[in-house]
């Protein structure tokens, strides 16, 4: 069993480069897999590993400037999740596009998995699911709002054109784990926007602590690592991913005539060309390869 653990860090971190190194140093010295996003604006990502790896690792990002007071979700699975570790340097650690956000400076009004679902049934509460298209899909809150956005840096254009829908509303955001909600919800208070909240912790932090037959959430929560969703109590999903395009599958998916294993699915089957189709096949060919020799490919993830 692997411990996974998500998290991220609003703070000001002067010199990114310079703890790049030493961060994927103890990562590999304690065995974890996984992603880590490095900016000026902080941290994010989603790693896994043995309890003790993740402590380590944990414990050396909580000695980085201002991240003493990080905190993480954790979750398990039974396979590791990733295929190595990365660390990344961005501009961004989620892209929105929008150089004046600064979480750092004040969000929304947080609200806890126990009390987010009297929040959303009000009224005059109007809830907005800030994730993209294809996460929300497979799963979201009762009466959510589907911006229907390809990318979180097409949020602020969507908000530009629907704020008159909202004029006479409270707001509240969520998202996977908080991080986009943490920009989304500063970026409309400085639109103006007074009464806006977000789900602390994100949906992941709701399905580990809110029963189910409490639940106000529908289907399953999309996760960027290889267990592809989760469900209640964080467990793994039904779902696969589409080596092609990242969408998530229902099982029942992979039985269509546009599905060819790492090649197509029914998102994107008219979405590639010939050519695109051939290369897939090329890498599905290396990963059952890499498979049948007891390997796992690196383009298998």
């Amino acid at each position: 069993m692997f411990t996974v653990a998500a998290l991220y860090h609003f703070t000001r971190f002067a010199d990114p480069a310079a703890l790049r190194g030493p961060l994927l140093d103890t990562c590999q010295a304690h065995g974890i897999s996984g992603t880590l996003l490095l900016a000026g604006e902080g941290i994010n990502g989603t790693i896994a590993g043995t309890r003790a790896g993740i402590d380590a690792v944990l414990a050396h990002i909580r000695a980085l400037p201002g991240c003493a007071d990080l905190a993480h979700k954790e979750s398990h699975a039974t396979e590791q999740p990733f295929n190595r570790m990365k660390v990344r340097l961005k501009r961004e650690i989620v892209t929105m596009g929008q150089p004046d956000v600064n979480p750092a400076e004040g969000t929304g009004t947080y609200v806890t998995p126990a009390d987010w679902n009297a929040l959303i049934q009000s009224d005059d509460v109007a809830v907005i699911d800030t994730r993209n298209d294809y996460e929300v899909a497979i799963g979201t809150f009762d009466g959510a709002i589907d911006p229907q956005t390809r990318s979180f840096g097409e949020f602020p254009a969507w908000w530009e054109a629907n704020k008159h829908r909202f004029h006479n509303k409270r707001i509240a955001m969520f998202c996977t784990g908080g991080i986009r909600c943490e920009k989304s919800t500063n970026y409309l208070r400085q639109q103006g926007v007074e009464d806006v909240y977000h789900l602390q912790g994100g949906i992941l932090k709701y399905l580990e602590e809110v029963p189910q037959d409490q639940s106000t959430w529908n289907g399953s929560c999309f996760v960027f690592d290889g267990r592809v969703s989760v469900g209640h109590g964080l467990a793994e999903g039904p779902h696969v991913l589409c080596h092609a395009c990242r969408r998530p599958l229902e099982p029942a998916d992979t039985q269509l005539p546009s599905f060819e294993e790492g090649v197509a699915c029914h998102h994107c089957v008219d979405e590639t060309t010939p050519e695109d189709k051939e290369r897939f096949r090329e890498r599905q060919r290396q990963i059952a390869l890499a498979r049948a020799r007891g390997e796992r490919h690196i383009g298998s993830l």
